[in-house]
């Protein structure tokens, strides 16, 4: 069994030529506080520092986001600007094509160093990309993810939290938000994933009643919980985190039971839902909008956490996120 908690996601906007180099920076020292090696260390900032350039030259304006990864021991690194996109999208991944200087790597060099890459791009609609370099010595996680937890604009504290247990079988997550922010905030989210990680095959409402006597001398958080298997899934939460079921049919909401986990405590029914083979599972906090959801397709958990991260996230509150699709192998 294994369960993981999220560090904190750094943003870099990209408003002035020096980004690249605060983007790389961000990105080496988030590679070897991951603990990868020097070489994927180097590598993660030369591509958060091509990400971060092409923002600067070719739109107007965008935000890197650099993070440790939650699929293994590595980094994401997120890229979304605001337009004008590319047309021939193609012909910019080839190796050595770049209109203008940068660190000489190129979008088809960011492909190749990655050990996972992601990128669309349109003229309205502007690009998002997404780079994942994982250490191939430690073996990943099952499935897929995507996910961000970015504190409130100007403070240094977070009080929305991610964690992502693995057990036989299924996976297992949750989020929680803090009330309010600040140091106070992310105090009662941590102690609730403290629960979560001591024991995260715990039935969903026997972890809400732990978590419930664990926040009693905090102020209180609201917390979702989702566990997911080939073609089923669990949610059971209290508070203002929910999300939704997304794939090619209509996006069915999951809804958590108004409360306060550590202050007021409701009967919080667990939903059971089927899945389809396709069907990815988001969780996020109310620092993340809800025009996101589009019915009928199946987001890409990288672009979706890039898109969400830079159009869809209120500056005025700490905000997270978690994207998940079940290990169909299971």
């Amino acid at each position: 069994m294994t369960a993981t908690a999220t560090a904190l996601t750094r943003q870099i906007r990209v408003d002035h030529p020096s980004a690249g180099y605060a983007a790389a920076r961000l990105a080496r020292a988030a590679a070897q506080d991951a603990g990868l090696p020097s070489v994927l260390a180097d590598r993660a900032a030369v591509v958060a520092a091509e990400l971060a350039g092409n923002i600067d030259k070719h739109t107007g304006g965008g935000s890197v986001f650099v993070q440790q990864s939650l699929s293994g021991r590595g980094v994401d690194v997120l890229a979304a600007d605001d337009g004008p996109g590319m047309a021939d999208l193609d012909h910019w991944l080839l190796d050595g094509n770049t209109t203008t200087a940068t660190l000489g790597a190129g979008l088809g060099a960011v492909k190749r160093m990655a050990t996972e890459f992601r990128i669309t791009s349109s003229p309205a609609d502007g690009t998002l990309a997404a780079a994942r370099l994982l250490d191939p010595a430690a073996p990943p996680l099952r499935g897929a993810t995507g996910h961000f937890r970015l504190a409130r604009e100007g403070e240094e504290y977070c009080g929305d939290a991610v964690a992502l247990a693995e057990v036989t079988g299924s996976r297992t997550a949750v989020v929680a938000d803090g009330l309010g922010h600040g140091p106070d905030a992310a105090e009662a989210a941590e102690a609730a994933l403290r629960v979560f990680t001591e024991n995260p095959d715990r039935p969903l409402p026997h972890q809400l009643t732990n978590m419930h006597r664990a926040l009693r001398a905090t102020r209180g958080a609201a917390v979702a919980l989702v566990r997911i298997a080939p073609r089923r899934l669990e949610f059971c939460g209290v508070g203002n985190v929910g999300g939704a079921s997304v794939g090619a049919g209509p996006a069915r909401l999951l809804l958590s039971t108004p409360g306060v986990v550590g202050f007021t405590l409701p009967a919080a029914p667990v939903r059971h839902l089927d899945l389809a083979d396709d069907d990815v599972v988001v969780l996020h906090t109310d620092g993340v909008g809800t025009g996101w959801r589009l019915p009928g397709r199946t987001p890409d958990l990288l672009l979706l956490a890039a898109d969400l991260a830079h159009r869809h996230r209120n500056p005025r509150d700490d905000a997270a996120m978690l994207a998940l699709r079940a290990d169909r192998s299971a």
